[in-house]
């Protein structure tokens, strides 16, 4: 299932009330479990077949999806990479959490506190307005608090940051975890077991399709 996006818990954000709003089900034009993405999106390595999952930390699906996503990732081939965008559905009081997740990257402490930001978003409702108050929830799980701000102020986290944005847009997200493959098809709203195994599938087409072009 997806979490919409303007299902969010908004107490998290100091918004004062939760909105929850259906995601309608994806027309099936290309079959019963993706949608053709059109236009078709490059992807970053034209070497690899890319699998995008967009994910919020607000997003309790998203959360819940967190580990299979992390033993369906860890067994991929080496001709797929998985690629994960956080989102912000063009609210301004998400753009923070997208930075957190690129920051973590950058420091190097992202595998180690990927689950805890879900869990600051979710379960403290940790409101993050500013980079002082990510980097005190930064330095209390054991980051270095210069490192962590060179990295929030650093011009490469503001453009992939920006690039999230752009890509968010771009793949027309509107709920999530949502997952594309190869920048050609959107998974549908299926459970998110039922997701990775038709992510499966499409890797398998996507790879005889770039084959039947050599």
């Amino acid at each position: 299932m997806k979490f919409a996006r303007r299902s969010f818990v908004t107490t998290i954000f100091a918004l004062g009330a939760a909105l929850t709003v259906a995601m309608p089900s994806l027309a099936q034009t290309a079959g019963k479990d993706y949608t053709l993405i059109s236009p078709a999106q490059p992807t970053e390595d034209a070497s690899k077949i890319e699998v995008v999952e967009f994910f919020g930390y607000f997003c309790p699906h998203c959360r819940d999806a967190y580990p299979a996503l992390q033993a369906w990732a860890a067994k991929l081939p080496p001709d797929v990479v998985l690629k994960k965008v956080p989102v912000s559905f063009g609210r301004q009081q998400l753009v923070p959490w997208q930075r957190l997740y690129y920051t973590l990257e950058v420091t190097g402490d992202l595998a180690r506190l990927d689950m805890a930001a879900f869990k600051a978003a979710q379960d403290d409702r940790l409101v993050l307005v500013s980079e002082a108050d990510a980097t005190a929830w930064a330095k209390a799980n054991g980051v270095d608090a210069k490192k962590f701000g060179d990295a929030w102020n650093s011009f490469g986290v503001s453009s992939k940051v920006q690039r999230a944005g752009q890509l968010e847009r771009a793949y027309k997200v509107s709920g999530v975890p949502a997952i594309a493959v190869d920048g050609k098809y959107m998974i549908g709203d299926l459970e998110f077991k039922d997701k990775l195994a038709v992510a499966d599938k499409l890797i398998v087409k996507a790879r005889a399709e770039r084959g039947s072009k050599k």
